[in-house]
């Protein structure tokens, strides 16, 4: 059993930055997705095992960045320029199955709790 807990969130102003955090309980090929309001699961970063990869949704490309530190077990999102429609709780996840890169919420075995990411004007 796979153990997720994320860390970071809250509030920032559109332009702003956040850093999200998420521990997991072993090395592995995680992922951030985030979910709005009324909206669908979307896919938003991914990295490899070894960090040595990465991959982003159009969305976020440019503005958010993944890294992680393996010390630690722990992956990070870190978000600039911030914009209303970042809005959003975000999601870490771990897949077990090391598809890279994928976006889909299927090739994600765990989940963390979530955390709220709300962005102001």
């Amino acid at each position: 059993q796979v153990q997720l807990v994320e860390f970071g969130g809250g509030l920032a102003q559109a332009g702003g930055s956040l850093r999200l955090a998420c521990a997991a309980s072993g090395r592995y090929l995680m992922g951030w997705f985030r979910q709005a309001p009324g909206k669908e699961r979307d896919f938003v970063a991914t990295i490899t095992e070894s960090g040595m990869s990465t991959d982003y949704s159009d969305t976020v490309k440019g503005r958010f960045t993944i890294s992680r530190d393996n010390a630690k077990n722990t992956v990070y999102l870190q978000m600039n320029s911030l914009k209303l429609e970042d809005t959003a709780v975000y999601y870490c996840a771990v897949s077990t199955r090391s598809f890279f890169p994928s976006q889909s919420l299927n090739d994600y075995d765990y989940w963390g709790q979530g955390t709220q990411v709300t962005v102001s004007s």
